[in-house]
């Protein structure tokens, strides 16, 4: 077996390319594969098997961190953390039977890209870079700020122009070069590319490292921790890259071998908008890659990704997990947000709102048994997103129809 150093005790021993299967050596800087695909962190399983335990993880305090053996990063010191804690699983009885939100917004910068850039950015720094630019839709290039100045490195971030406004004044505010593009994100994405020779900088666009998967796959040992080490019958996944749904679906396999769970797993249900729905279209076609959406257009901004690096990966989750991919438009998504905060008084941001919307269309068309225990994954706080107007006003001067407050 592999000798790990103590203090972190990852048990992690090579890269491996997610398509072809070449193996890359573990604490090196690397990018795509030579067959320009996703590289994957491997694990002595065997060895993290010996302490990742239930037991264990009972006295471990409650972050990301607790998962260390199959995590990445060697040393502590190389952690950045802003206090990445477990998010609440919160049952949603009113909105649905067996109904589950995981708050992602609960994250440190408000979003589930806390978890894969917290990663990116301890390995960055572990493995001495200085210097990191990607494109963003918005949460990512704010949890790239964070982090890298958490670290003491310097942020590059390139957002499509019509990015939400708070999310490019967060990126700002903490200390990266944010520019908006006339584009979308993989045009964003290409400028990276254009400028790394010049500008020195690593390339941390989705997929195009190996680590920002390997923070975002916490969230399902977070699930099946939190359901008493079962998974539930459904999880309804925003996508986007995708990258939190095949994290989940590598980390189910990494569990199961070190003895944590069955082999029971869920469907995973791929969830984008009319608008942009790529992977979609895929899978319909019965598809392993997806062809770049053009005109991509919707107010789910996060998931507005015409092209997904790893499209190969999320349709291998779908279908292996016997899931499906779906598309809602955004008059769905939008009455979901509102139904939502009505209903439970979860205020979700439009892309979880695009899975509430997948699973009421799911439960309408049978594809679901009733009472089947399925989670939607909310994967930022609906704070960061125009709301609609409120504009009743009250003259505290004039006598007030008391009768009349209630719409």
């Amino acid at each position: 077996m592999q000798a790990h150093a103590p203090d972190t005790r990852s048990f992690a021993t090579h890269l491996e390319c997610g398509y072809t299967g070449e193996r890359l050596e573990a604490d090196r800087l690397h990018n795509l594969s030579a067959a320009g695909k996703p590289l994957l962190v491997r694990y002595d399983l065997e060895g993290a098997a010996a302490s990742l335990t239930r037991e264990a993880l009972a006295k471990r305090a409650p972050t990301m961190w607790r998962y260390r053996e199959l995590l990445p990063v060697r040393r502590l010191e190389n952690i950045v953390s802003l206090g990445e804690e477990m998010t609440p699983l919160v049952p949603v009885p009113r909105a649905g039977e067996g109904l589950y939100v995981k708050d992602e917004g609960r994250l440190p910068t408000g979003s589930f890209k806390a978890r894969g850039l917290v990663m990116a950015v301890s390995m960055a720094k572990e493995l001495g870079v200085k210097r990191i630019a990607m494109p963003t839709n918005g949460n990512a290039g704010a949890a790239l700020a964070a982090y890298c100045r958490r670290a003491g490195m310097e942020a590059f971030v390139f957002c499509p122009a019509d990015t939400p406004e708070v999310n490019v004044r967060e990126i700002a505010l903490q200390g990266a070069e944010v520019w908006r593009v006339n584009g979308y994100i993989d045009d964003c994405g290409k400028l990276v590319g254009e400028g790394r020779e010049a500008m020195g900088w690593f390339d941390c666009s989705t997929l195009k490292e190996p680590y920002r998967i390997e923070g975002k796959k916490t969230m399902g040992l977070e699930l099946a921790e939190q359901f008493g080490w079962s998974l539930p019958d459904a999880i309804f996944y925003p996508t986007g890259g995708g990258t939190g749904l095949i994290g989940m679906w590598k980390v189910f396999a990494e569990m199961e071998a070190i003895g944590l769970i069955g082999p029971e797993r869920p469907q995973m249900i791929a969830v984008q908008a009319v608008g942009c729905q790529p992977i979609v279209r895929a899978f319909e076609r019965g598809e392993r890659h997806a062809e770049r959406w053009e005109n991509a257009e919707t107010v789910a901004m996060g998931i507005r990704v015409p092209a997904a690096l790893g499209d190969f990966l999320i349709l291998d989750a779908v279908r292996e997990s016997a899931g499906y991919a779906v598309a809602v438009p955004d008059s769905e998504i939008e009455a979901a947000q509102a139904d939502m905060a009505r209903e439970e008084g979860l205020l979700l941001c439009p892309e979880g709102a695009a899975t509430y919307a997948a699973w009421k269309r799911a439960m309408a068309e049978g594809r679901l048994a009733p009472g089947a225990r399925s989670v939607l994954f909310n994967c930022a706080t609906g704070l960061k997103y125009p709301m609609p107007a409120m504009e009743r006003r009250l003259d505290r001067t004039k006598p007030i129809d008391w009768s009349g407050l209630r719409t």
